[in-house]
């Protein structure tokens, strides 16, 4: 019963929305950087909560620009 509509599959549907998204890995990073102020005591913590963030930023602007570009639907 396909026959006037296409057949997809669910991955092939549009994803929710792409600026809430964005917005929402913007303030996660930004929370993770605030924790760098805390009572801890080692460098491990900082240098994870510093990496995550930077990646969610990279993740970001790296869609961003893929989108701008037309190298992404």
């Amino acid at each position: 019963m396909a026959g006037s509509e296409p057949v997809t599959s669910p991955d092939q549907h549009k994803p929710g929305h792409r600026k809430a998204g964005r917005i929402g890995a913007v303030l996660t990073a930004l929370a993770m950087l605030a924790m760098l102020c805390g009572n801890h005591e080692g460098r491990v913590e900082d240098l994870w909560l510093i990496g995550v963030a930077v990646l969610l930023l990279l993740i970001v602007i790296g869609d961003v620009v893929l989108r701008r570009n037309g190298l992404r639907s």
